[in-house]
């Protein structure tokens, strides 16, 4: 079947949109909308995606998309408020260990469970590694000197390097356009990297501006500071960390992790589109799709 007018101009402006530069007239729309988060007990970034501008004068619609970090420690009152907000499915990409670790998705009855591990090229097993020797040496070989830092711009480089991660990537974005595809959120533990990633491309693809896109990446920093800080200060008081700001790189989303990502798609790919076609698997109908259900 023809894509439809509509969609046409949808594809066309997802491709347009993603082709300008931050400089043009075209770039500058109107602000964003105070980010919903919403208040948990048991999760601190969990967060609805709407509320942004886009290129063409529309806006991204609240509702339907929402991302976060893990929920497995989610009390009854936080059941009941991520009850209200209607989701079909939540998608978790964490791998199993984080899940052993903190635990499988608290869910509201009727709400699907989608296991869809995403690598973190070892990051949980070292930031244990490290805080589990209560080693101050060790801890400072192994994440000191920039070492955790590099080590994150790893991470990210991989989101965009492994076949296995853009497989990962793609479905979620392919599945966030299906009409009728009903609310969705989306975690993976800390709600920062995997899903800072994938949130940057959904609203990138959606013809946001870059500048907002970037904001709601590193909006997590100031959602998670106050309980990243009683991590710290509880591996203090516990003693296994002599110096817990060693793992504040792993902590934190940071311009340049982001960079790291962006600088692969524009070696692998030439550009964001492209890497959306050719890396992550997306035909045009899903490009118009994604726009058509999301931007209002």
């Amino acid at each position: 079947m023809p894509l439809s007018r509509r969609a046409l101009l949808s594809t066309a402006g997802a491709a347009a949109a993603l082709a300008l530069a931050p400089s043009t007239a075209a770039a500058r729309p109107r602000t964003a909308a105070p980010i919903r988060q919403l208040p948990l007990r048991g999760a601190v970034n969990v967060r609805d995606l709407g509320g942004y501008p886009t290129y063409d004068g529309g806006r991204v619609r609240y509702g339907l998309v929402h991302r976060g970090d893990h929920l497995g420690k989610l009390t009854d009152a936080d059941l009941t408020a991520l009850g209200g907000l209607g989701l079909a499915r939540v998608i978790d990409f964490r791998i199993s260990a984080e899940v052993a670790h903190d635990g499988a998705d608290r869910l509201p009855a009727g709400v699907a469970a989608v296991s869809r591990p995403i690598t973190d090229r070892g990051l949980f097993e070292r930031l244990m590694a490290a805080i589990g020797s209560r080693d101050p040496v060790r801890q400072e070989e192994m994440l000191g000197g920039g070492r955790a830092a590099a080590f994150m711009t790893e991470v990210y480089r991989g989101f965009v390097t492994d076949a296995a991660n853009r497989e990962a990537f793609g479905r979620t974005l392919r599945e966030l356009a299906a009409p009728g595809a009903g609310p969705v959120l989306y975690h993976c533990t800390s709600g920062k990297d995997r899903t800072g990633w994938t949130s940057w491309l959904l609203l990138r693809l959606a013809g946001v501006p870059e500048r907002f896109a970037t904001g709601d990446y590193l909006a997590s920093n100031t959602f998670r500071a106050a309980h990243d800080a009683r991590v710290r200060e509880g591996l203090r008081q516990g003693g296994l960390m002599r110096d817990p700001e060693l793992i504040v790189p792993l902590q934190e989303v940071r311009r340049e992790y982001l960079d790291a990502a962006l600088a692969e798609v524009r070696a692998g790919y030439g550009g964001l589109h492209r890497y959306a076609t050719a890396g992550l698997g997306l035909a045009p109908r899903t490009l118009a799709g994604l726009r058509e259900r999301l931007v209002g």
